[in-house]
């Protein structure tokens, strides 16, 4: 907490720094037509220190939660699991020595019962702490939908056209009207696979957290792949990204583009207004998405009143905002350039949808590239667009 409250402060005065700087950075723009590069420099500097502030902050919140969590080893029915310890000491031998040093028990605590494929699977431990890793590096699966399957895709009925309705008179016919036409939406899973390696020394010394290692590795991988594709996935072989959409606002597989008003930069006004192109609905739960360097081009913007429409997070747990939305950091969306798809807007629970097919596997190799022991990871995820009109995207251009 105290830690919390330093940054906070910090962040206090580096923001009336940044307000002071850029508002003169502003006023000579508006006097001359442009800033002094130096002052440009400074406003620049000043903008990615808050940054940075504000990512150690939530760095730390997250920390703070982790150490808040239950310590047990719970089973599905959230009862405690009297097979943790042996189940852990089966992966770490396993993972060790390989499976031919097993014990029966230690292969009957390791052996798959929930998936038809088989083979050797992380205990439930290590799953979940990768699982909970790829979700807190991959900032998509805290805002879409995520759904687990046991089959090769999640089909979601999709309404196609409305219901057509119309006034009538007490003895006027009432010719039959239009009957709104239901489709299916299909999203497949695919594999991803992470295949991270040890030495088998490495392995032996006993000094050596195996477990956390190996999750470590796999969600790091896992989760930069996951998050790359859910925005810019093509969707063969993979998810379709949200951003690979045909721009429009009629049609079903059409995303709605807003210019920014700018040929090669964000305006105040061009996410005001993209702001607005979003339907009623969707906007209590709706965030904006962008990277890091277009967090710091916005910070820099005012409305025509003069005020500032970007805001940092001062309390402990508030994000970022942006016209008072919440602002996810998404390093896979593009930087501001001409003709770029740089920011989103939208609710993406209600967007995207992200499947998983139940259950991560991992199978030790220790031929295929000595000294090295290879651990071949396998993870099954799909994901795509699920509702066309939740979310808009601004397109910096004029």
């Amino acid at each position: 907490m105290e830690e919390i409250k330093q940054l906070v402060e910090e962040l206090n005065q580096a923001l009336l720094e940044h307000k002071t700087k850029n508002d003169q950075r502003l006023s000579e723009i508006q006097k001359k037509g442009y800033a002094d590069p130096v002052l440009e420099k400074q406003v620049d500097s000043i903008a990615k220190e808050i940054q940075s502030l504000t990512e150690v902050k939530e760095r730390i919140e997250r920390v703070e939660t982790k150490l808040n969590r239950p310590g047990m080893a719970l089973d599905e029915n959230d009862k405690y699991d009297p097979h943790s310890h042996a189940r852990k000491q089966a992966v770490v031998h396993y993972l060790r020595k390989g499976e031919g040093l097993l014990s029966a028990e230690e292969v009957k605590l390791l052996s798959s019962d929930s998936d038809p494929d088989g083979g050797y699977w992380m205990t439930p431990e290590i799953s979940e702490r990768a699982v909970q890793k790829v979700f807190e590096t991959s900032p998509m699966r805290k805002l879409a939908t995520v759904e687990t399957i046991s089959t090769d895709a999640l089909e979601i009925p999709e309404d196609l056209n409305e219901a057509d309705s119309g006034w009538t008179s007490e003895r006027a016919a009432r010719p039959e009207t239009n009957t709104p036409q239901i489709g299916v939406r299909r999203i497949p899973v695919h594999e991803l696979y992470a295949m991270p390696k040890a030495t088998q020394t490495l392995l032996d010394d006993s000094r050596i957290d195996v477990e956390t290692w190996l999750s470590m590795k796999i969600a790091e991988k896992m989760s930069r792949i996951e998050n790359a594709s859910f925005i810019n996935g093509d969707g063969t072989g993979k998810p379709r990204g949200i951003l690979t959409y045909t721009a429009g606002m009629t049609n079903p597989g059409e995303v709605q583009q807003i210019n920014s008003g700018n040929s090669s930069s964000l305006t105040a006004d061009g996410l005001r207004t993209l702001f607005y192109a979003l339907k009623s609905p969707y906007i209590p739960n709706a965030k904006w998405l962008m990277s890091r360097s277009a967090i710091e081009e916005v910070s820099k913007l005012k409305d025509s009143s003069g005020s500032y429409i970007w805001q940092p997070g001062f309390q402990e747990g508030e994000p970022q905002t942006l016209l008072g939305h919440a602002i996810e950091r998404m390093e896979d969306m593009p930087q501001v350039a001409a003709n770029s798809l740089s920011v989103a807007f939208g609710d993406f629970s209600q967007a995207y949808t992200i499947v998983d097919r139940m259950g991560l596997r991992v199978l030790r190799d220790p031929f295929s590239s000595k000294p090295f022991v290879l651990f071949y990871t396998t993870k099954r995820t799909g994901g795509d667009v699920a509702n066309f009109e939740a979310f808009a995207i601004q397109k910096t251009a004029a």
